[in-house]
């Protein structure tokens, strides 16, 4: 399998949950606002012999009327309609922003044609519901009634015979977790139960998560089976560390 991480930048984000930009070259860590956090904002493409998997949809910014994730593909060769499964985590702004896009009339669709997207049935039911400031409702509402999403409503599964998924309620009630297992291979997105390196590697509780306890737990079990079994870490929310062979 091939690993290709799309960053979209360092950003700090506080109770607000706003997403700031953040220059690690210049700017201070000590001017960041009090209790707010530092990550990077980075979906992958996995690619398989089946397919070409993109994992989280990122923020959704645009420039210039293009979209930061489709430009970001672009400088891999990678087109908008080459995007076969559309795996999300749950959706949350900085995970489900890039799942629609505006035309020039300022309608939305679906970001990438050709590919089917799987979200779970129960999330997208407490995002329309929850809505701002962690669910932007209208960009994701794309996902009700349309022929390209798959709603899956088991807590736990398989897609295509090879991504295995499971709900965690660790991050958040409906968040899931994905293997991807192709040959003697498993790459392992954990999303924001599993966001970083050093997280898997030291335990503490989290209070931005639904079940701080729980994630933490997950974290240590999935670290100590990963690194057994050899699994591809692929992370979120790292700065430095996006992916990590365990060992």
């Amino acid at each position: 399998m091939q690993i290709i991480p799309l960053s979209e930048g360092v950003f700090t984000i506080d109770r607000s949950k706003v997403f700031v930009p953040f220059d690690i070259n210049k700017d201070e860590l000590q001017a960041r606002s009090a209790g707010s956090l530092l990550v990077e904002v980075q979906p992958f493409v996995v690619i398989t012999e089946k397919d070409m998997l993109l994992l989280d949809t990122g923020l959704g910014f645009t420039q210039n009327g293009e979209m930061q994730l489709h430009r970001n593909l672009a400088e891999q060769n990678i087109k908008p309609g080459d995007i076969t499964k559309v795996l999300l985590s749950h959706l949350h702004k900085d995970h489900a922003g890039g799942i629609s896009c505006k035309d020039r009339l300022g309608h939305y669709h679906l970001s990438f044609p050709h590919a089917v997207y799987y979200v779970q049935q129960a999330e997208y039911n407490f995002a329309m519901g929850a809505g701002f400031p962690s669910y932007m409702t209208e960009e994701i509402s794309m996902l009700e009634n349309n022929s390209q999403v798959v709603f899956l409503n088991e807590e736990e599964g398989c897609i295509d015979g090879y991504i295995h998924y499971k709900i965690t309620g660790a991050h958040s009630a409906c968040h899931q977790v994905f293997w991807i297992k192709e040959g003697d291979e498993t790459v392992f997105f954990g999303a924001d139960d599993a966001p970083q390196l050093q997280q898997m590697k030291h335990r503490f509780i989290a209070k931005y998560d639904y079940d701080g306890r729980k994630a933490m737990e997950l974290r240590h079990q999935w670290w100590q089976e990963g690194n057994e079994e050899g699994w591809l870490f692929l992370f979120y929310h790292d700065v430095k560390t996006p992916v990590t062979i365990g060992r």
